[in-house]
């Protein structure tokens, strides 16, 4: 990880592209608690239940965050790596720093689990960002090795086949084929015969080989994204053909639920379709009110919170924000009742998380991996 103080901040920056990631960071980062709290407060059953992820088979907001973080590293690669190679940097060298960035996120997915603080023996080796990172080398790979449009689509539709073959075709010692349940999916059965350590879900990893594989999928869905915002054409054509793409994968991944499930604990590539979908049509969204209108004022709390998106996901981890924030203000907490209290703690606990991330900006100080 390196930190890079920036001299100017380019006026061609997509800057939806930060606000759309610190928008998904928010509920990551205390968003979801945030409004869960509010939904049991008000009562609002069907909030606090969309704020869970689906038990298994299904889809719920929260199963969209994930996904979505890795379609955005994905928007990024045409403008991070195909700006390079426009300045004829050699692949070679490209391939070895998308290289370096998937180890090093691997090495602090296993910091955020814990694994250093508990021990190797039982210690969990898959992470969140330990996906991120094999995700986006794969799909960095992809766009370095076949340029053109066409080869990557190709990429991408053996990807989605193939993943579904495995998943639905190829049986399971004592199971079966396309048995897409926790013991018998062909995800954990490959976890629990090659990933050392502890799995999340105990037969399977939700973050595991196959699902870091088939992330590569809504990764380079969001390359493809990143490819039309990078064309020079109308603001109007990238919102159309962002929002016709996205609206027709929704679709595509509705169907084929019929008979492959959408699963993010074994990631279906169904799973991949309907979240690349969804990630096409939010892109657009946001392209359209902050970089064609131009609509930029309420955006600044999320686009602070984007540009350092890594930091703070670790720094949440690490750094025990609801006990410092009681430290700070929980004098003015405790008069209020104990509903009331909760709610004005979880809001001082983002703001300052919020006042630490403006103050980085400020200071120019962005860590990126």
């Amino acid at each position: 990880m390196t930190t890079k103080p920036l001299r100017t901040e380019p006026e061609q920056r997509l800057q939806s592209l930060d606000v759309l990631r610190g928008f998904d960071m928010f509920w990551i980062t205390g968003g979801g608690y945030l409004f869960t709290v509010i939904a049991k407060m008000t009562g609002a059953t069907w909030l606090e239940n969309t704020l869970e992820h689906a038990e298994w088979a299904g889809f719920h907001f929260e199963d969209l965050i994930f996904p979505l973080f890795m379609f955005i590293a994905g928007v990024a690669i045409p403008f991070s790596v195909g700006s390079k190679l426009d300045k004829n940097i050699p692949k070679k060298k490209l391939f070895w720093k998308v290289f370096k960035r998937m180890v090093i996120l691997i090495v602090l997915g296993i910091l955020y689990n814990g694994t250093f603080q508990h021990g190797f023996e039982n210690g969990r080796i898959a992470s969140v960002l330990g996906q991120i990172g094999i995700g986006y080398f794969f799909a960095a790979v992809i766009y370095l090795y076949f340029p053109k449009l066409k080869s990557r689509l190709f990429w991408l539709a053996g990807i989605l086949v193939g993943f579904g073959i495995i998943q639905l075709l190829i049986p399971v010692p004592g199971v079966g084929a396309g048995v897409l349940t926790p013991e018998g999916c062909i995800n954990g059965y490959i976890d629990r015969l090659l990933l050392p350590g502890r799995l999340h879900g105990g037969v399977f990893d939700p973050e595991g080989i196959m699902c870091s594989l088939s992330a590569t999928g809504v990764t380079m869905m969001g390359s493809i994204a990143g490819n039309i915002l990078k064309k020079k054409q109308s603001g109007w054509q990238k919102i159309g053909q962002m929002a016709a793409i996205g609206a027709g994968l929704i679709v595509l991944a509705l169907v084929l639920s019929t008979f492959y499930p959408i699963i993010k604990k074994c990631w279906t590539s169904t799973f991949n379709i309907l979240t690349g979908g969804i990630g096409f049509m939010m892109m657009a969204l946001f392209f359209l009110i902050i970089d064609h209108w131009k609509i930029r004022g309420w955006s600044n709390y999320f686009r602070i919170i984007g540009m350092n998106s890594i930091f703070i996901y670790l720094f949440t981890r690490i750094i025990d924000v609801q006990h410092v924030t009681e430290f700070f203000v929980g004098w003015l907490a405790k008069p209020m009742g104990e509903a009331a209290g909760q709610l004005f703690l979880i809001v001082s606990g983002l703001a300052l998380v919020w006042l630490l991330l403006y103050y980085m900006y400020k200071k120019k100080i962005f860590l990126r991996v």
